[in-house]
């Protein structure tokens, strides 16, 4: 009818399949509702509705069916030169004989066909290097024994073939195509090839990748298809995967299958992990961080020494380095600052172990020291500051900005072997920027220890957790009060729910109280009333 919805993506449809392609089927079905449009105006079209001309046809994948054209063509034996056209005369002249022609008008171009050949030749002529490039595999590294006997003759080709270019040069998949045709020429005048139209064409590689164009109607409405010509023809298309579905005892069969190829894989994955990532210790602590830029320093060509520090019950990997030094960067004017970006990536990985389990202090957490130096023509360098980050607690990703100080020396007499020979006063021991492990006191004082501050370091961290008891929630609620409870991620959580379950037993003890009164000691003024109010 006139009022119907047309579908107008004709774009492709990219399926992929673990079947044999050969199993693949579309149904196509051309309604033709008899919709001629003449021109009688350049602005103005009129409407005539004639009696309808239906077709409906299941195709399998690469099954052949013969348009009037190719009939009345390979009929005539003489004409057919190839072995392919040898059998299509043979297959004619038997269909014609038995007359179980099951097509008239839509018909299929298979992969040996012509028209798919030039089809595709004439599509991608302009871009044939792009079409070609688009199906590259990259080619395995394969370790070969070098031939000595390399022949002398033909090293250079200077006039390769197709064939030649692409079987030497690109490696290509193998792809298979068909095409979907149909003959929308008049009831009478069946067999001209101008009158041939593509109604729908499928590609399939080696791969298991299906590529229909256009895509399955899918109860969208029909697709419009155009006649060219003096009379404007209107076809109504529809496209449905006519494939038979899978029984439900394969599809069990099947499932089972790939259920115990899967457990296989795992195990042997798990065979290659070991079981020493589970025994870590209580808590394993991964982090993939950066140090990301340096702002407001005094000289330029800044470069960073860092060292992480491992407290008590804390290890790390065997061979891990937890030291390391960034690449020298110059700096670039970013607002009022100049700024250097490092982007120094660096991992490390810790494990807590608690010796005393019914200890109820905080673990002392890893510190990262670094020292930010300056570099200048003559190779000297030049502290500019100190500074340290202890490690984030929680899981996540964190971004710290760490300001930086040096010490400092006074007199001009410092500045000026500062400027022009380099080095300036240094610490001894880098971990005196915080609390020096080797601290035995109660009280540190740095009273006389003159320094200045300086710029500024900014780090990006990534941090993973993994523990044996952040999966059983069990074992959360058993131990509120232990080490793990106060190691972030769900233990925080936790916290927070201590802490609204304590409110909430504090406020229903002091409304028993107050119910507990006498009604005329209670003060509408009172604490009570206002709590209550609250």
């Amino acid at each position: 009818s006139m009022g119907d919805v047309w579908c107008t993506d004709t774009g492709e449809a990219v399926y992929r399949s673990r079947d044999a392609v050969k199993h693949f089927k579309i149904r196509d079905s051309k309604i033709y509702p008899g919709l001629v449009m003449s021109c009688s105006s350049p602005f103005f079209f009129s409407y005539c509705w004639i009696a309808g001309d239906e077709e409906e046809l299941v195709v399998g994948w690469q099954e052949k069916f013969f348009s009037q054209y190719e009939v009345d063509l390979y009929q005539t034996e003489s004409l057919c030169q190839t072995p392919l056209e040898k059998q299509y005369h043979a297959e004619i002249v038997a269909m014609e004989k038995a007359r179980k022609r099951k097509n008239q008008r839509i018909f299929s171009y298979t992969d040996f066909d012509r028209f798919t050949n030039w089809e595709e030749v004439t599509q991608n002529s302009t871009t044939f290097l792009a079409d070609r490039m688009a199906n590259v595999r990259h080619r395995r590294q394969e370790r070969r024994p070098i031939d000595t006997n390399i022949p002398k003759t033909r090293l250079i080709v200077w006039e390769p073939s197709t064939e030649f270019m692409k079987n030497s040069h690109i490696v290509n998949t193998s792809m298979q195509t068909m095409h979907i045709m149909a003959d929308l020429g008049p009831a009478g005048k069946l067999g001209l090839k101008e009158n041939e139209y593509v109604l729908c064409t499928i590609r399939a590689d080696s791969n298991g990748v299906i590529t229909v164009k256009p895509d399955f109607n899918n109860n969208r409405g029909p697709y419009r298809l155009e006649t060219e010509g003096e009379k404007r023809e209107v076809w109504r298309l529809y496209l449905e995967n006519a494939s038979a579905p899978i029984h439900s005892e394969e599809k069990q069969r099947e499932q089972r299958m790939y259920r115990d190829l899967y457990s296989r894989h795992k195990d042997y994955l798990n065979s290659l992990v070991g079981q020493d990532f589970e025994m870590v210790g209580i808590i394993c602590m991964f982090y993939q961080s950066t140090i990301f830029s340096a702002r407001g320093y005094e000289y330029d060509n800044l470069y960073v020494n860092f060292f992480l520090e491992l407290p008590n019950s804390w290890s790390g990997v065997p061979f891990q380095s937890l030291s390391g030094v960034t690449q020298t960067c110059r700096t670039r004017t970013l607002g009022k600052d100049n700024v250097a970006f490092f982007s120094y990536p660096f991992s490390f990985e810790s494990f807590f172990r608690k010796e005393d389990e019914s200890a109820d202090s905080l673990p002392k957490w890893p510190v990262l020291y670094f020292k930010v130096l300056s570099l200048d023509f003559w190779q000297r360098y030049r502290t500019e500051g100190y500074g340290y980050l202890v490690v984030p607690s929680t899981p996540g990703y964190h971004r710290v900005t760490c300001h930086t100080w040096r010490p400092l020396q006074t007199g001009t007499v410092a500045e000026l072997r500062r400027f022009f020979i380099g080095g300036a006063p240094e610490l001894e021991d880098i971990s005196d920027v915080r609390i020096p492990g080797t601290f035995k006191g109660d009280h540190l004082s740095r009273f006389g220890f003159h320094t200045q501050t300086t710029g500024s370091v900014t780090f990006n961290l990534n941090c993973i957790q993994h523990a044996r008891a952040f999966v059983d929630a069990n074992t959360l609620k058993k131990k509120r009060q232990t080490v793990l409870d106060q190691l972030g991620g769900h233990s925080q959580q936790g916290s927070v729910y201590n802490v609204l379950e304590a409110f909430q037993r504090a406020r229903k003890r002091m409304q028993e109280a107050r119910e507990s009164l006498p009604k005329d000691l209670i003060n509408t003024t009172g604490p009570l009333a206002s709590e209550s109010s609250a």
